[in-house]
């Protein structure tokens, strides 16, 4: 799994005009699922979202976690995060999982980080034409690859 999360002081997903997902400070997170990705991924990749020290503390230092300073997230799958471009200018995404092995993962991710988080995660819809905006606070943008973790 790859994700890309931003530190958010307001963030939404609009669907065919109308808001599927929103929340105000909190954690903006791009979520690609390849085949190889397990249960394991997903428990270790939530573990570090949820507990990713990005936010300023009281002296102005990144120190505090999204649960700490008790924002939310907003979770939207992305595919192309996976988009190799070695050959030639059109990424290929073979590397990306298939839908009926993405969709599985992508919504027990959203369940586990919604009990690591301890609240209800926001979302986009799974293969859906998004329109995402956020406003990136810092900016704070940050590259998780759980195949990446040693």
């Amino acid at each position: 799994m790859r994700a890309v999360i931003q530190r958010a002081a307001e963030a939404q997903v609009v669907i065919n005009g109308t808001v599927k997902g929103a929340i105000q400070r909190g954690l903006v997170v791009l979520l690609a699922v390849e085949e190889a990705d397990t249960a394991e991924d997903i428990g270790w990749l939530s573990g570090k979202i949820v507990r990713l020290r990005i936010f300023d503390d009281e002296a102005g230092v990144m120190n505090l976690s999204v649960q700490d300073v008790q924002g939310g997230i907003l979770l939207v799958s992305q595919f192309t995060l996976f988009a190799s471009t070695r050959k030639g200018n059109r990424p290929s995404y073979s590397r990306s999982a298939r839908p009926e092995i993405a969709i599985p993962l992508y919504q027990q991710f959203v369940h586990r980080l919604e009990l690591d988080l301890g609240k209800p995660v926001q979302t986009g819809e799974f293969g859906a034409h998004m329109l995402v905006s956020l406003t990136n606070d810092g900016p704070v943008t940050v590259i998780i690859d759980s195949k990446a973790r040693e």
